[in-house]
């Protein structure tokens, strides 16, 4: 390597020739956003938004194309799907015939592997509404016109950075929800941008010396030449710094070992404050350990927690909120009854049949009963539910008395729950005992942490048990006294892995370690709550609207006699007299004849407008309508009148223009208007 000095973060370090680089890392430290209106920012990895991925529109050309461009995992993350616009060459399908992908079915690729005759594959499954779903293996050499499918998640930018990001490849996205906080010192870039968004990434090496213990980070556009040497030299004697992720995946048989710390932590509770000032630490052992998924509820922006098993604290009941019956539904419980009052008035207009409905009104009350079992629930409902008119059986409360009613799914009373329990509860007997989500106050604190973070807050959702990963780490100093460290959200932090740790035995209790309540961000919670409801089926959608028949419409109305024909039929005398001009000039209006009314020529006022006194021109050019006895509810056949059929678009049209004329009349003939 050429002689070159550089600084990053702050550090200089000097590269001279000869010096042995190990490359351990090619990672993303931040990306090039720009948007279709010319917008280009900086978004590093931290950056606290979510964004969904917009589908590549260039398709991948091979099996092997796909895997050596994104990264393919047993995680959920590292799994893409894809769909083929072409199905595979005829030849390859009679070669392997498992691997056979059907036109337009869209798979998922959850692994790579070799197949029984050691060729590279990768494992899919169809995405198909059957079930069991298809599995099948593809070679890396088949080819055709793969196709990324949409993707509804969305992904942090570390996320994107890690998982969705494509080698030679850009990334468009759109942003699908801002976790910028209010009191942030600087202003989100994206505020004010909607739309998509190319996400270009920006790279780093991350490399080791032999010389040096620290991680060498080396820019890409750093003017430097290098010599590939991996096959002559023996790079064995070069450290390994390790994640915790990496330390996590370790097997079982490595733990309990000494660790360095190489690089420290950014940000931690000051509980951990030991993996700060530590140089060395001991790893006990990795764990899945169990966490609850706690959120405030209040009105504003929301606090969300992490609550370990060994919270000491004790919580009360708090009344439930229930939107619709569908809610009461999901809520039911297998162990007490569910006591609800609605807040809310529905009117129901069908009272018969499948979809009968009663009304109800504010402060009705409802007593769902409990779950019932698989047993009893076989025979005419199930779960509580009524097969035939999919509606929710309960209990109406009158007095002292309980009415058996049915209470369709689509039903919105805004129930909340009448609380009668004044027990208190820890956070593993909520989980046990309820179903989730469940509202919960702190009664009593934990008395063992110097500040308990939930005793603050007005009410709490506990929303889901979940499992993440933790290492359990304490200090060379009090190994007895180890803490369960967060690997996903410790971040920047490295270790050396020296050697096994030959201190004293500890038992099972022991090794359970403290665990401490944690405040995550929006970003972490929606991550870690993004395939919870995934499985959940959508209400019922309720019956279209029915409407009432309205009195009008229940009157029968005349029959209505067939115009005579001009031609053949003799005028009546009384119609000897003048049409209005206005009438005659738009008698082209009559033929268009919709609801109908009839109208009496003889009794249509005959005096010209001109004639009456000024004072009565402009009443009579605003009043002007067809007098109340001219409307005809019944035809008699033996009337010798004969009547004018008119449109009522067309009464309209005159009503208009008699207004018109006789303003224009008395605006001419007399004195301008002034108002």
């Amino acid at each position: 390597m050429e002689r070159s000095v550089y600084e990053m973060y702050g550090r200089e370090c000097c590269l001279a020739n000869g010096d042995l680089i190990k490359v351990i890392e090619i990672r993303i430290t931040r990306f090039i956003a720009e948007g279709s209106n010319g917008i280009k920012v900086d978004l590093p990895l931290d950056y606290p938004g979510l964004f969904r991925i917009v589908s590549d529109k260039q398709p991948y050309r091979s099996v092997r194309e796909i895997a050596d461009s994104l990264r393919i995992s047993p995680d959920r993350l590292g799994q893409p799907v894809f769909r083929m616009a072409s199905d595979p060459k005829q030849q390859q399908q009679q070669q392997h015939s498992d691997g056979a992908v059907r036109e337009g079915v869209s798979f998922r690729i959850t692994g790579r592997g070799t197949d029984e005759e050691g060729h590279e594959c990768v494992d899919c499954e169809e995405l198909a509404q059957t079930e069991p779903r298809h599995c099948f293996s593809l070679r890396l050499s088949e080819q055709g016109e793969f196709y990324e499918c949409d993707d509804s998640q969305f992904y942090t930018l570390k996320e994107l950075a890690e998982w969705k990001m494509s080698n030679g490849r850009t990334r468009t996205v759109t942003k699908a929800k801002s976790t910028h906080l209010k009191d942030d010192v600087l202003p989100d870039p994206l505020e004010e941008y909607k739309g998509e968004l190319t996400l270009t990434p920006v790279h780093e090496i991350q490399a080791i010396m032999k010389f040096r213990k620290d991680i060498v980070l080396i820019p890409p556009n750093l003017d430097v030449e290098v010599l590939d040497v991996t096959e002559q030299h023996d790079f064995r004697f070069f450290m390994q710094p390790l994640s915790l992720k990496d330390v996590f995946l370790k097997p079982v048989d490595t733990f309990p070992v000494v660790a360095e710390v190489i690089e420290r932590p950014l940000h931690v509770p000051e509980e951990l404050s030991f993996l700060w000032h530590s140089k060395h630490i001991v790893i006990h052992r990795a764990v899945e350990a169990r966490r609850v998924l706690v959120s405030e509820t209040c009105r504003g922006e929301q606090r969300r927690f992490l609550v370990p098993a060994s919270y000491k604290g004790r919580f009360k009941r708090r009344p439930r909120e229930f939107p619709t019956a569908y809610d009461l539904q999901m809520a039911q419980s297998s162990t007490e009854e569910l006591h609800v009052v609605a807040t809310r008035t529905f009117e129901s207009h069908y009272s018969q049949g499948p979809t009968a409905a009663a009304a109800v009104q504010v402060g009705d009350q409802f007593l769902i009963r409990k779950r019932a079992t698989s047993s009893s629930s076989s025979e005419g409902s199930e779960n509580g539910v009524d097969k035939m008119a999919d509606a929710l059986a309960c209990m109406k409360i009158e007095g002292k008395k309980q009415e058996a009613t049915h209470i369709p799914m689509y039903l919105e009373g805004n129930f909340i729950e009448v609380v009668h329990d004044k027990r208190q509860y820890t956070v593993a007997e909520i989980c046990r005992c309820f179903p989730l989500p469940f509202n919960v106050k702190v009664s009593v604190r934990d008395l063992s942490v110097r500040e308990d973070i939930l005793a603050g807050a007005s009410g709490l959702l506990v929303e889901e048990e979940i499992a993440d990963p933790y290492l359990q780490v304490s200090t060379l100093d009090t190994p007895h006294l180890c803490w369960q460290v967060p690997v996903n959200r410790i971040n920047s932090m490295t270790v050396q892995l020296q050697q096994k740790w030959q201190g004293l035995e500890t038992d099972g209790a022991q090794l359970a370690g403290q665990a401490l309540v944690e405040e995550i961000g929006e970003d972490c919670y929606y991550t870690l709550r993004r395939y919870a409801v995934g499985n959940l089926q959508p209400p019922p959608r309720p019956p279209k609207k029915f409407k009432q028949p309205t009195t009008n419409s229940l009157r029968v109305k005349p029959p209505r006699p067939n115009k005579p024909s001009r031609a053949t039929s003799p005028k009546s005398p009384h119609c000897s007299s003048s049409k209005p001009e206005l009438l005659m000039a738009n008698d082209s209006f009559s033929k268009q004849k919709r609801n109908t009314i009839a109208v009496s020529s003889e009794r249509r006022p005959s005096m010209p407008l001109s004639t009456l006194p000024r004072t009565e021109k402009v009443t009579m050019a605003t009043k002007m309508d067809i007098p109340q006895e001219a409307v005809v509810d019944a035809v008699d056949d033996d009337d010798p009148h004969d009547y004018e059929y008119i449109d009522e678009e067309e009464l309209d049209f005159i009503r208009r223009k008699f207004h018109e004329d006789a303003v224009l009349r008395n605006t001419v003939k007399g004195k301008p208007n002034t108002f």
